[in-house]
């Protein structure tokens, strides 16, 4: 049997330690929204398999391919969340993530439309970006249907 990888199982400290990182960094990542860990409802933070491959796709961008955090979050933000939760042209109307191409969608405060209710960490667009060649196959998906 195969353990679901987006279940939150290792501690801050112990996804830290996995990653080679600090628990600053994982904060600052969360911070700029990178991230979305789950939280316990004491706050802790907890991070699935899924979250790690996510930052380590946002570490080799930085250390490899030297591209800002800023430059990180414009390539999320490209991601066609809107075609992918199958928004209604109303929802499309009053959405910030395709308008905005700053920040990834689970960035915004959605206070009206489909992703009003959502919760972003459990989001299809979230989930199914963990890694750098998720992201990719959904940005050329969402442009060529759009071309």
């Amino acid at each position: 049997m195969t353990q679901d990888q987006n279940i939150p199982i290792y501690t801050i400290s112990e996804a830290a330690k996995l990653l080679g990182i600090s628990v600053h960094t994982l904060r600052m990542y969360e911070k700029e929204s990178l991230i979305l860990p789950f939280k316990k409802e004491s706050s802790q933070r907890r991070y699935s398999p899924n979250d790690l491959t996510r930052i380590t796709c946002i570490r080799d961008a930085i250390n490899k391919d030297k591209i800002s955090i800023a430059g990180i979050k414009r390539i999320l933000a490209l991601n066609p969340c809107w075609d992918i939760i199958k928004c209604t042209p109303e929802d499309r109307a009053q959405c910030l993530s395709l308008n905005d191409h700053t920040k990834p969608c689970w960035a915004h405060n959605h206070s009206t439309g489909i992703c009003e209710t959502k919760n972003c960490r459990e989001c299809k667009v979230y989930v199914e970006s963990a890694s750098c060649n998720a992201i990719k196959q959904s940005i050329i998906s969402g442009t060529l249907k759009s071309i």
